[in-house]
């Protein structure tokens, strides 16, 4: 049940940054603490 669950979040990922790269979107990423705007030139 935990393999699915994380097979699904990392499809979803995938498709996020898919999405991003063709829209020319930015993301806003939480990690570590900070905030981070990562342009889709750099994802």
């Amino acid at each position: 049940m935990v393999r699915r669950i994380d097979q699904g979040i990392l499809l979803a990922h995938t498709r996020l940054i898919e999405k991003a790269k063709r829209d020319n979107l930015s993301l806003i990423l939480f990690r570590n603490g900070t905030v981070m705007d990562v342009p889709a030139c750099e994802l």
